[in-house]
């Protein structure tokens, strides 16, 4: 048996078998053996996500076999990869090429089938999930059919599986629409609470992409507005060597990790420490290609809970997940996370048909984030909120169901794709039903 663990620590398993597919015959014979013999078979990605969404029950799969670049299309403007490339690999061979995405999250070690398959996201733009950027996908169905899905074939396919919880197949091949590569400019701004909040429609409004982060138990937040440069790449601005290691190596991630695993065994600090973090901000402006600014190294293990509201709920919301922290007897350490996103048109994107507004929760690893994450799902939930299908969360199929007007849509195209369950867990059987 092999020992499988995510990430955040959160899950673990003991698969019975392991294997390395190099190419797609080998995921077919995985998938037809698994079917014949009863049993199930997960392709693990990283490991990125903090659900149990990719935890293997028997045959695990590992994705190093299938990756790369296959294909640039400069006339429609796409690329192909194989889904086991990293997504931080395959920015480093577009820009090569001279090519971006449009958007993205801020982390980049998820493979590409974890990250469009969970509903990774960014913030703002015309697209903000990576999976409103995939215009084809190959995968291997739970009968072992190999399935090419496009707009032009099997669109019914490509249409649900661009967000498919890894339950409708083994993707093996993604492709994305691509854009010249571009420069963003990145304004890095400490504001207080109510200026932040009193800003924040004007923000979105006048920048191409708003991030905010609220350290609990004080007024303080940071902005991060990124705008689109007409410029040459080669104009590019970076933040010096030595300021972004300081600023994002040493104090983002050592300074900060050893304060809040300090601050773990005494959590009375808290408040005061976060209102000096914050203090400590300082304004900044850069520029570099796209995905350089779009994407922060983390180092700090932590565990993530984070739900999308209605765009128009986002702020009131927020006011109310404060509200309710500050009533209670919590002290957490880790700031939260403020996105928006557009619209989009994927049966289980958390935008799927709405404008969304995104609350990322977090703590450290080593703190018990349980009562924490409990309160302010309450708070989420009363506005509707849709959880992020890769971070942690306690809903079920059935009050899932009613958040997406395509649930059962899916659940179809699940029984047409994996009739047998071949791809199911324990998570999955808990979000979409047996």
């Amino acid at each position: 048996m092999t020992e499988w663990q995510n990430w955040s620590g959160l899950a673990t398993a003991r698969a019975q078998r392991e294997e390395t597919p190099d190419d797609v015959a080998a995921v077919v014979a995985a998938v037809e053996r698994a079917r014949a013999e009863g049993t199930t078979v997960k392709m693990i990605g990283t490991g990125h996500s903090f659900t149990a969404i990719s935890e293997p029950e028997h045959t695990m799969l590992r994705p190093q076999g299938l990756t790369g670049i296959l294909s640039v299309d400069r006339d429609a403007m796409t690329v192909t990869a194989r889904a086991g490339t990293q997504l931080k690999h395959l920015n480093a061979g577009l820009e090569s090429l001279g090519l971006s995405l449009h958007n993205m999250g801020d982390i980049a070690e998820q493979t590409l089938a974890g990250a469009i398959s969970t509903g990774t996201h960014g913030t703002g733009g015309v697209a903000a999930g990576l999976a409103a950027q995939v215009c084809g996908l190959e995968l291997v169905t739970g009968t072992g059919e190999v399935l090419t899905a496009t707009e032009y074939e099997n669109a019914d396919v490509l249409d649900v599986a661009r967000v498919g919880l890894g339950a409708l197949g083994v993707l093996t091949k993604v492709m994305f629409r691509v854009e010249p590569l571009f420069l963003l400019e990145a304004t890095e701004q400490p504001m207080l609470w109510d200026e932040a909040l009193g800003t924040f429609d004007q923000m979105t409004a006048e920048s191409h992409h708003v991030d905010m982060y609220w350290f609990p138990h004080s007024d303080r937040m940071l902005t991060k507005r990124n705008v689109r440069l007409a410029a040459e790449v080669s104009e590019a601005e970076p933040l010096s060597k030595a300021r972004a290691w300081f600023d994002d190596n040493l104090l983002s991630n050592k300074a900060f990790g050893l304060l809040t695993a300090a601050a773990n065994r005494a959590p009375a600090v808290i408040p005061r420490m976060n209102r000096m973090n914050g203090r400590l901000l300082g304004a900044r402006t850069y520029s570099d290609v796209a995905h350089k600014v779009f994407i922060t190294e983390r180092n700090v293990v932590f565990r993530e809970m984070e739900y999308a509201v209605p765009r128009e709920a986002g702020l009131t919301a927020l006011r109310e997940a404060r509200a309710a922290l500050e009533t209670s007897d919590l002290k957490i350490s880790f700031p939260v996370e403020i996105r928006v996103a557009p619209a989009d048109d994927i049966p289980l994107s958390t935008a799927g048909g709405r404008d969304s507004f995104y609350l990322a929760f977090h703590t450290h690893r080593d703190a018990d984030h349980t009562a924490y994450f409990a309160l302010m799902e309450q708070v989420m939930r009363a506005h509707d909120g849709r959880p992020h299908w890769g971070k942690v969360h306690t809903r079920q199929a059935d009050g899932l169901a009613p958040l997406y007007p395509r649930f059962d849509e899916f659940l179809a195209m699940r029984e047409r794709l994996d009739p047998d369950r071949v791809f199911a867990n324990g998570y999955l059987r808990r979000v979409l039903g047996p």
